[in-house]
């Protein structure tokens, strides 16, 4: 089973975490085997949150290996041309290491941030997606969309990855499954997603004829995950920094439709996650394998958590 890491990009001034503690267990992930570091991105977020390109440049400056990746981008937000630009330099600065997952969007005050209409956020997600598709594998693109209009337009360099870098898109509606498959190479769930809805979700989501020129349906899961000698050290070090996560989520998530999610017990969140000894995570990443997953982004760090035990659980993980 492949594993990624998803980097906490919480800071606030002269407080723990600052991207030199994601360096670090970006390197740490790297060396224990790990597919992928992973980072996810948030607006007007007042305890401070690292952007996400350029701190995924910066990460990629700091390993060589490891895949580097994002779940996800908020599409809608970015003027195509720009981000298909960016991303296909990140590929060529990484050596070829990018994977670039995208999601809708669901805060209306990063939509209003960026002067874009949330009702639109459909519309332009799909248009960017295939405006970044065809910049990173045609010669040149003439484009007439309803809100991009391209002639003649082309990218050079290119994407070092060919034909080109993979997409995931996340999300858990049967239209997201749908245009994922249309549009993209791989599903990421959410954090939050249910053990016992994933079945019927990914058999849907592979349901669904591919588009044109994808890559593939890669099945990625996003889990809290935490490995220490014993259930009880798990639950220790990780219950109280990923309550008071899942508080601030409760706000965050007013709007959207999983928000009730982030209030359920310890119990709830281990039946969905990758939490305890090394026994119990290894029987959970074999759950998940024998489901059809293709990989699994752990969360380890919830902010609060000391940069010492996330440290710690990364090892473990590599050992299982």
């Amino acid at each position: 089973m492949r594993l990624g890491l998803y980097l906490n990009l919480y800071g606030a001034p002269g407080e723990r975490p600052q991207l030199a503690d994601a360096v670090e267990q970006a390197q740490l992930a790297e060396q224990a085997g790990f597919e992928w570091i992973v980072l996810g991105e948030r607006h007007l977020h007042r305890p401070g949150y690292h952007e996400i390109l350029t701190s995924l440049t910066w990460l990629a400056a700091h390993t060589s290996r490891i895949g580097i990746a994002t779940s996800g981008i908020v599409a809608p937000l970015y003027q195509p041309v720009v981000l298909a630009e960016t991303l296909a330099h990140l590929d060529i600065l990484s050596g070829g290491r990018l994977t670039a997952g995208f999601v809708l969007g669901y805060r209306p005050e990063e939509f209003a941030l960026y002067g874009v209409r949330q009702r639109e956020r459909v519309a332009r997600f799909e248009e960017c997606i295939d405006i970044v598709t065809r910049l990173w594998t045609e010669e040149t693109v003439t484009y007439e969309g309803r809100f991009t209009s391209l002639h003649d337009a082309y990218l050079s360099p290119r994407p070092l990855q060919k034909p080109r870098p993979k997409l995931w898109n996340g999300g858990r509606v049967s239209a997201v499954l749908e245009r994922t498959a249309r549009t993209c190479d791989g599903w990421t769930t959410s954090f939050n997603e249910l053990d016992a809805d994933l079945p019927e979700k990914i058999a849907e989501y592979q349901s669904y004829p591919r588009g044109a020129g994808t890559l593939g349906n890669e099945v990625i899961l996003c889990r809290e995950g935490f490995c220490a000698p014993a259930s009880q050290d798990a639950r220790k070090s990780l219950e109280e920094p990923l309550r008071d996560l899942y508080d601030a989520y409760t706000g965050w998530k007013r709007t959207s439709t999983d928000a009730a999610r982030y209030t359920q017990g310890w119990d709830d969140i281990t039946d969905r996650s990758v939490i305890g000894s090394p026994a119990e995570c290894a029987d959970r990443i074999a759950h998940y394998d024998a489901m059809g997953a293709d990989g699994i982004i752990l969360r380890i760090q919830p902010p609060g958590m000391p940069q010492s035990e996330a440290l710690k659980a990364i090892e473990a993980f590599g050992n299982l």
